[in-house]
């Protein structure tokens, strides 16, 4: 999915050697108060609720854990590229770990530890925030890949988008179980091997539901059609994960019996991501069709809804 920068302004200017996108850590206050990393391609908007102090406590462990995050990825970057399954080497850092076990289950499928990157990053800053006593929020949103941390008594409502417009508004409760929100879907900057224009999916933490909207978008697809624009990820991105797989890079206006049969895969994917147990609630996206499937089946995901069916 889109990993696109906030669109909040920042409260200040960050200097030139810090910018967004570059390899030096950029902290940044938004002037909304919440607080922005930054580095390489990680960009994190980090949203804690609590008393003065305790948030202040959390956004500096948080600033601790995200100092040498990117360099412990990039050490592991070949073994991290290489695909999920039996005989895998196991990686050594904690996030590396992370996506490697969010992404095995779906061995049987092609897929790599790079499927949860996002996720699993999100998940990881939100672990050292969540930590201090008092809060009642951490929600640590990357790229639209977000891990979320509630107490007793909280609520959150996120939106969810089609990629066109947001389709719904969802309110999770602190008991709900939901720790992780993750959408998929060709027109990122992350490959797709589908067509979906978003996949979302609701489940306990960010690279679970990061892994399983990447397994179900590449589900949503018609396969040989001549209205799918496709390359060579390699093409695209030399020291792509994906290698030869071909990817979208275009999709043509679909008639109503093509989006139903795209959409009947990515179903059924979904489906038995969710008897696997490995997502709660799945939203598909194309081309205007939307579904629902697994604890939103049949809301139809167009008003605000509890994120309990």
């Amino acid at each position: 999915m889109a990993k696109r920068q906030p669109a909040e302004p920042l409260a200040r200017t960050a200097p030139p050697a810090a910018r967004p996108g570059g390899h030096v850590p950029f902290f940044a206050r938004l002037e909304s108060g919440r607080l922005r990393l930054v580095q390489g391609p990680i960009d994190l908007v980090l949203d804690i609720a609590g008393p003065g102090a305790a948030v202040a406590r959390s956004e500096a462990m948080a600033r601790a854990a995200f100092k040498g995050l990117l360099a412990s990825l990039v050490a592991e970057l070949p073994l991290l590229r290489s695909p999920a399954g039996p005989g895998a080497a196991r990686p050594s850092g904690p996030v590396a770990r992370a996506m490697a076990d969010a992404v095995a289950p779906f061995a049987p499928w092609f897929v790599t530890p790079m499927a949860a990157v996002a996720g699993a990053v999100a998940d990881h800053i939100a672990l050292a925030a969540r930590s201090v006593p008092g809060l009642t929020r951490v929600a640590v949103n990357n790229g639209g890949d977000i891990a979320l941390h509630l107490t007793e008594g909280a609520r959150c409502r996120i939106g969810i988008s089609d990629y066109h417009v947001r389709a719904a508004v969802v309110e999770i409760a602190a008991g709900d179980g939901i720790g992780g929100v993750a959408t998929s879907g060709w027109h990122g900057r992350s490959h797709s091997l589908g067509i979906a224009d978003a996949v979302t999916v609701l489940t306990d933490t960010a690279a679970g539901a990061d892994a399983a909207a990447t397994m179900i978008a590449n589900a949503v697809d018609l396969p040989g059609s001549a209205k799918v624009e496709r390359r060579t990820a390699r093409d695209l991105a030399p020291d792509s994960d994906l290698g030869d797989r071909l990817v979208t890079v275009g999709v043509g206006a679909l008639d109503r019996v093509e989006k139903t049969a795209a959409l009947d895969a990515g179903e059924a994917r979904a489906r038995e991501v969710i008897a696997m147990g490995r997502a709660r609630a799945v939203f598909l996206a194309l081309q205007g069709e939307c579904r629902s499937i697994g604890e939103r089946e049949g809301t139809g995901w167009h008003r605000p809804i509890s994120a309990r069916s």
